[in-house]
């Protein structure tokens, strides 16, 4: 799914009214109908709501959803914003419209003049759209910190009131703060960031028909993952299958007391599809894996208690290293000659990301193509800190295209960059996956991928999503709470099983 700018959005919008063709009052009864369809499935409306329109489009909406929410036989009251002399034709006709029912209109040009909203409504945000360019001021900003004060649910209309959608707000901007938010036919870039979290909460993506010929040619450089693109990517095995067509991977990970990690990375290799898998360990490591792990072969290092030194002798499609390795000076020289022997692609995480973070000028050294998998704190350790997320995203667009690598920056909605500038959301996975060793599972598959001839970038968008679609199944089953890196291998079967369906 394509992830627009505002911009693109506004002109998919006037396409899709010529060419539908179809009149603009008529496709905003259609985006409040879907509105009106998720509040009608997910909320008591019998309880009451209470819409907040500012004078524009987005306010129209809002103006539509009372009007249906009414004829169902739901109380509403409607609350109007006078904070511009201007308001849009088609908010005016929803004026109208309502007229004929006996809804509860407050228009009010001062907070002193806001109404009271009883505690069981729920508040829906209908008051600033998309095309936000400035931060909130007056009257508005004075009714966005009311309601931010009151406990109601709320729900914001295809942005929350007072959000940049392309752009960072900063960190004195007034902005709703809903529950829920409701975005019209495609989600917005803001919403992939933690930043933003606290305004947006969680988000569904409403169909609205908008021209899919417009949007299928619209440019973008943003994407989000979904189960469309992961489909074309998954390539099923044949019925003369053997190991030897799916891969040989090379595991360097594990050191005195973090055997753990190349136990889950090992494991959640194997479970990944690979042929076969050789595991580079200690000394002190190699019982544990053979124990553990017994499906794998290992070698092990000449040092008894961490990765020191690798001769690459044997023919490895694919080599991934760093879950558990430490950084100790002796690993430190180990990368770096291990980077400066192997010209292919490989998968480099956790203590090897960190060992780059000291060695910075080693980065050029990574084989192009490669794939590093960071979470936020190890990218400030390759980068420099950023002072927002937007600036973040930006720092690892750059860094994949000037070393010509994939970034898979861990998180809410992990992001991939790729060295053409792209970058991929993914939508999978869920709070209960930031627990130990989730990471070192994501290295062991997407390594396993890689090894089986899947292209980098397609191994890293089938991996992440793959990773958090196994977390969901057994948060949807258990909970967040109880669920350990071992239950994301487990459910690895169900998580490919889906794909395939």
């Amino acid at each position: 799914m394509k992830i627009l700018p505002i911009a693109s959005i506004r002109e998919a919008d006037a396409y899709t009214i010529k060419n539908e063709p179809v009149a603009s009052i008529d496709l905003m009864e259609r985006a409040a109908a879907a509105c009106m369809h998720w509040l009608n499935y997910n909320h008591d409306l019998s309880k009451g709501i209470s819409i907040i329109c500012g004078k524009g489009n987005n306010g129209g909406d809002g103006l539509a959803i009372a009007r249906m929410c009414s004829i169902l036989g739901n109380p509403v009251q409607v609350i109007i914003i006078h904070h511009s002399e201007n308001q849009s034709m088609d908010f005016e006709v929803n004026l109208q419209r309502l007229t004929a029912l006996q809804i509860p209109v407050f228009e009010i040009y001062s907070i002193n003049e806001f109404p009271t909203i009883p505690n069981e409504h729920i508040v829906i945000d209908a008051i600033l759209g998309s095309g936000l360019n400035k931060a909130t001021e007056g009257i508005i900003s004075h009714v966005i910190t009311h309601i931010n004060s009151i406990e109601n649910e709320v729900v914001a209309i295809d942005v929350p009131s007072g959000l940049f959608c392309d752009k960072s707000n900063t960190k004195d901007d007034i902005i709703i703060k809903a529950n829920t938010t409701l975005s019209f036919q495609l989600p917005k870039l803001a919403f992939m960031f933690p930043q933003n979290f606290q305004y947006v909460g969680e988000w569904k993506v409403l169909p609205i028909r908008l021209s899919s010929e417009f949007i299928n040619k619209a440019s973008t450089n943003n994407y989000l993952m979904d189960d469309s693109i992961i489909k074309k990517i998954y390539h099923p095995r044949t019925k003369i299958a053997h190991k030897g067509i799916y891969g040989h991977a090379l595991l360097i990970s594990g050191s005195m007391g973090k055997m753990g990690a190349a136990v889950l990375s090992a494991k959640a290799c194997l479970r990944s599809g690979v042929g076969l898998l050789t595991i580079h360990c200690p000394v002190s490591g190699l019982s544990i894996l053979q124990t553990a792990v017994p499906e794998a072969m290992c070698e092990t290092d000449i040092n008894d208690k961490i990765f020191t030194h690798i001769h690459i002798t044997e023919t490895y499609d694919v080599i991934g290293i760093g879950p558990g390795i430490g950084t100790d000076i002796q690993t430190q020289f180990g990368l770096k000659e291990l980077l400066q022997q192997n010209k292919k692609a490989m998968l480099i995480d956790a203590d090897a990301i960190n060992i780059l973070g000291e060695h910075k000028e080693w980065l050029e050294l990574i084989p192009k193509n490669s794939i590093l998998t960071p979470h936020f704190k190890e990218f400030e350790r390759i980068t420099k800190k950023a002072s927002d997320d937007f600036e973040r995203n930006q720092l690892q667009r750059e860094l994949s295209v000037k070393h010509q690598i994939y970034i898979v920056l861990k998180g809410a909605h992990t992001a991939i960059t790729t060295p053409d500038g792209d970058c991929y959301f993914n939508n999978t996975g869920n709070p209960g996956m930031a627990t130990a060793g989730s990471g070192d599972v994501l290295t062991g598959i997407i390594t396993g991928l890689l090894a089986q001839n899947y292209h980098p970038q397609k191994a890293a968008l089938l991996g992440v999503y793959l990773h958090g679609k196994a977390g969901d199944i057994y948060a949807d089953e258990y909970s967040q709470e109880s669920l350990i890196a071992g239950d994301i291998i487990t459910n690895l079967a169900m998580a490919f099983k889906k794909i395939c369906q």
